[in-house]
């Protein structure tokens, strides 16, 4: 008897029918739409394996409508919509895509610094709405890249990638992290400092830490006064590590000069959010590892992991 398989959005076709080898499949019709929570809950009722995205909250609520789970299965590589420490107490499996979207996550990443520092969605809208009369001087001036200190919280793979790219620009790299990264420093030549040095120093922060227990709320009203108020703020890691509130009022009483980001404590973020109003916010749909060839190959790390599970075959990826 095949195995049920719940996937919570409209995936491609071509990516789920190689499946059906093993599983009895059902998914949710939207690909744009997030699955309500009720019909989430009425779904995995009979079903072992669960394929989610970072959207889809696997909690203790959940577990309880999902009696015969045995396997989560997460197109993503941060999992803070998962409860990783109630799947153990059950005994039940998780997996992610680690890897394959370093390259692309921190190409994004310093392409929002980048379009930060030199006000770049700003200029484009400025011509588009005919506000371009002439040229003088100071005209959408922006900060210098090459040769600033870029301080990374959290050097990790992602980090580490940002960090080789700022190398190009001639950037001093400054980093904070849970662990010294040695071979690195003595590879690249980053250098450690605590977390206020960082933000005393960087003239570019950007925040790459996973998001979890230690890291929610990292960046509040202390950290970021800590910061040069003609520093660039860039998040592309998940949004409940700042402090948005904080964030908005050193933004617009001019304490920091701008901010870079792609994640938000709420997602999709709400149109009226007072970060929205201002012009010194370059604001992204979390698209850091959104590119046809990364998004593909994420999606077949989970394939190969549910795949293995068919077969009853160990599986690779797994959250520990």
């Amino acid at each position: 008897m095949k195995k049920k398989l719940f996937i919570t959005r409209k995936f491609p076709t071509h990516i789920v029918e190689p499946l059906q080898e093993f599983y009895e499949i059902s998914q949710w019709d939207e690909e744009e739409i997030v699955i309500p929570r009720d019909k989430l809950l009425a779904a995995v009722s009979d079903c072992e394996v669960l394929w989610v995205t970072i959207a889809d909250l696997v909690d203790e609520e959940l577990l309880t409508h999902a009696p015969n789970l045995k396997l989560v299965t997460n197109l993503a590589v941060g999992y803070n919509n998962i409860d990783v420490k109630a799947l153990r107490k059950q005994g039940i499996m998780a997996t992610n895509t680690p890897g394959v979207l370093t390259n692309t996550t921190a190409d994004l990443v310093f392409g929002l610094l980048l379009a930060t520092a030199r006000r770049i969605p700003e200029s484009e809208r400025y011509l588009r709405e005919g506000k371009w009369k002439s040229w003088y001087p100071m005209q959408l001036v922006g900060k210098d890249v090459s040769g600033a200190t870029i301080g990374i919280i959290g050097m990790g793979r992602i980090g580490q990638a940002v960090a080789r790219r700022a190398k190009g620009f001639d950037m001093k790299i400054l980093y904070n992290n849970r662990r010294r990264r040695h071979e690195a420093e003595e590879m690249y030549g980053f250098q450690y400092v605590s977390l206020e040095d960082l933000l005393k120093q960087s003239d570019f922060v950007v925040i790459m830490t996973p998001y979890n227990n230690d890291t929610e709320g990292l960046i509040g009203e202390h950290e970021l006064a800590l910061m040069k108020e003609d520093a660039v703020l860039i998040n592309a890691s998940r949004g409940g590590i700042i402090d948005e509130v904080a964030l908005y009022d050193v933004l617009k009483n001019g304490k920091l000069w701008a901010a870079g980001l792609d994640v938000f404590e709420q997602e999709p973020i709400a149109m009226d959010h007072p970060l929205l109003t201002l012009p010194n916010v370059v604001a992204l749909p979390h698209i850091g590892s959104a590119s046809l060839e990364t998004r593909t190959a994420m999606l077949m790390l989970n394939v190969k992991a549910l795949t293995a599970y068919g077969q009853g075959k160990a599986i690779s990826n797994r959250i520990d």
